[in-house]
């Protein structure tokens, strides 16, 4: 019997291309593939993408660069790329670097393994089709191992928006929901292999609307109460939502569920009514401000993060002040926050940008408030008890770190059987990024 092959996945972005890359990895293990952490050894490389921003597409040549002496000195070794950048630049990128092998977009990598066996013979292979075929049911399966205890499930792809900074639209597709049956049957898988913690992924995940059991469609709450039935899943999380997508019955949900975990990350991108407008972003502040009001009463000690982008075109000072007022009345958890990117294609590409120094200094004074503001929020965590999934051992001897429901990173001493455990621990420190408790 041949040793199997080894394959080495690179992902870069979101919690979605995560999710991607297990199935990818999966669907190469049903072909003889099994996963290797380096890239030295493997037989392929596959290099998952994403095209939010510049510097992630910039990243993906890069690292093709840095391949190309790994590819002249084992020409045998297949380089794919996958994800959004595959999907936004196709056959471009075998184009800039001939080495590649394989290119496949989000919606058609069920066909990797096929389009990898097509590429024996010295072919480029390149599939950026949105089939009509479900993907999901059509990935062919590896071998069910151990998973561990925090795991991903896309439930939702695709964006009906179309924000003006944003390919999303254009790499992901239209909005498409999986249906109920089959969430809960691979949630069901996940938790039979260890998995104690879900995330339900989607561009815009509160817009679910998947075919239930009747044929009806149900709403992303009822998803979310029909998960929360499964023995053994004990939390439940979902990301990115969109505040025009927000339903009577999702904050419901949230103060009912004890599952459903009190955290809820909702961009905004901007304070200012003008700056929405121009990014067509369909909502304004006080709308977006009435959705964390009534989240917050559904659920008082919800954790809230969120999106920004300084800089977009147009932007003035007295936009960027609307910005950090809206940021100093909600008091974010955590959040994300970067310069505006023109990406090519979308709507505000080629209009006039903001000057470089101009929204660098805007970026580095709204991340300092949502520093300080972070800070503040795992601070108030001390003196408290709370229960923190263990998802691995820590880099100190006889440490493990966790997740609080909050989604806060806590590490505190105990045996490495804790794993996959929820645990009760008093925090007694707040670091940068961090908590440190003692377990109870």
């Amino acid at each position: 019997m041949s040793a199997p092959k080894k394959l080495f996945v690179k992902t870069w972005g979101c919690q979605m291309n995560v999710y991607d890359s297990e199935r990818m990895a999966e669907a190469m293990g049903a072909s003889g593939y099994e996963a290797t952490e380096s890239a030295d050894d493997a037989d392929m490389i596959l290099l998952n993408t994403c095209h939010i921003r510049e510097k992630a597409s910039e990243k993906m040549y890069s690292e093709l660069g840095r391949l190309k002496e790994h590819k002249l000195a084992r020409p045998d070794v297949k380089i794919g790329v996958a994800g959004c950048v595959a999907q936004a630049e196709g056959a471009e990128i075998i184009r800039r670097q001939p080495m590649v092998d394989v290119v496949v977009g989000p919606q058609a990598y069920h066909r990797l393994p096929d389009m990898v066996a097509r590429s024996s013979n010295g072919a480029k292979v390149v599939d950026t089709e949105f089939p009509e075929e479900d993907k999901f049911t059509r990935l062919p399966r590896g071998p069910k191992a151990r998973r561990a205890p925090a795991a991903f499930l896309t439930v939702q792809e695709g964006c009906d928006k179309f924000c003006a900074f944003c390919v999303v639209p254009y790499t992901r597709g239209a909005e498409v929901s999986r249906p109920v049956a089959r969430i809960v049957a691979e949630a069901r898988d996940l938790v039979e292999r260890g998995v104690v913690e879900l995330t339900l992924l989607g561009q815009n995940v509160n817009a679910y609307h998947g075919a239930g059991p009747d044929g009806e469609a149900w709403s992303l709450a009822q998803l979310v109460r029909e998960l929360a039935k499964i023995d053994g899943l004990e939390r439940i999380r979902y990301t990115t939502s969109h505040p025009n997508d927000m339903s009577d019955d999702l904050y419901a949900a949230h103060a009912e569920l004890d599952k459903l975990m009190p955290y809820l990350h909702l961009p905004v991108q901007s304070g200012s009514d003008r700056i929405l407008k121009a990014m067509n972003r369909r909502h304004t502040a006080e709308t977006y401000m009435r959705v964390i009001e009534r989240m917050r009463a559904a659920r008082p000690d919800m954790a809230l993060s969120g999106d920004f982008i300084v800089g977009f075109p147009g932007e003035s000072e007295a936009d960027f002040a609307d910005t950090m007022a809206l940021v100093k009345e909600v008091g974010y958890g955590s959040a994300f926050s970067f310069k505006y990117s023109a990406r090519p294609g979308t709507p505000a590409a080629g209009r006039e940008l903001v000057p470089d120094d101009v929204a660098h200094d805007r970026l580095l004074t709204l991340q300092a408030q949502i520093t300080a503001d972070q800070f503040a929020f795992q601070t108030s965590m001390i003196g408290r008890t709370l229960p923190v999934l263990v998802e691995k051992s820590g880099r100190k001897a006889g440490q493990v770190i966790g997740k609080s429901p909050y989604l806060h990173a806590v590490h505190f001493e105990a045996p490495a059987t804790s794993i996959g455990q929820i645990v009760p621990v008093r925090i007694v420190a707040s670091e940068k990024n961090s908590l440190t408790g003692r377990a109870e």
